[in-house]
């Protein structure tokens, strides 16, 4: 399967911009961390719960538009 037969899905589309964004995410603090550009310490936590509940509302309402009869 190529690469683009598998994103003709719009489902497995959003699922991977999802995956991407999370990803983007976590580098960017992981990278901010290694290189002393943020102080990275209990502040940050309240950001990274309300980004991944973000995130796990957004692959919610993927899953459930998948779920919609197609007209």
């Amino acid at each position: 399967m190529g690469i683009q037969e598998y994103f003709e899905s719009d489902l497995r589309f959003y699922y991977a911009i999802g995956v991407f964004v999370m990803l983007v995410y976590v580098l960017g603090i992981a990278l901010s961390a290694l290189l002393d550009l943020a102080v990275i310490d209990h502040r940050l936590v309240p950001l990274t719960v309300g980004f991944f509940l973000f995130m796990f509302v957004y692959f919610i309402s993927v899953s459930v538009q998948a779920l919609e009869p197609d007209s």
